[in-house]
């Protein structure tokens, strides 16, 4: 369970095309010049997030990519999701048996309920964070994150 390249580049393209104020949009090689990926990688990115609904291509000889939605309505925990899905998922376990094709622990798995337990609290940590809470600068992301965080915190000891 971690973040893959296609999860960390597909969000950073999504937010520079959520940063980026151009009513034209911003195209490929740019994106992919600002972030440092190859274009073919954005290009391969930028088609799963248009075609989940995140983004639109606008037409013409400086067309690019915008926003299909406001940066507000944008849930990160689904476009996480989109980009490559939960963490945990049970063909975890099928992936992952030992050297059987079954999973000795198949029937009575403690180990299985901790990356439950972790799938659900990421789960309902980053469907409060939206695309809007990402963009500015570091410094005021992190805080309004750690707000975000304290509030699912106080939420959970209730």
């Amino acid at each position: 369970m971690k973040i893959t390249a296609q999860e960390e580049y597909g969000l950073r393209i999504l937010l520079r095309i959520g940063k980026h104020n151009d009513r034209e949009g911003i195209s490929i090689p740019a994106i992919s010049e600002a972030e440092g990926i190859s274009a073919a990688y954005v290009g391969k990115l930028t088609r799963a997030l248009r075609i989940a609904g995140y983004i639109n291509s606008t037409p013409g000889y400086k067309g690019g990519y915008v926003l299909a939605q406001p940066a507000a309505q944008i849930n990160i925990n689904q476009v996480m999701k989109v980009l490559g899905g939960a963490l945990y998922s049970k063909k975890f376990c099928e992936d992952y048996t030992g050297a059987l094709k079954l999973c000795t622990n198949s029937i009575d798995c403690s180990i299985r309920s901790l990356w439950q337990m972790i799938q659900l609290t990421v789960d309902q940590l980053l469907d409060k964070v939206t695309l809007q809470d990402l963009i500015g600068r570091e410094q005021e992301s992190g805080r309004i994150l750690e707000s975000i965080l304290m509030q699912h915190a106080l939420s959970e000891n209730k």
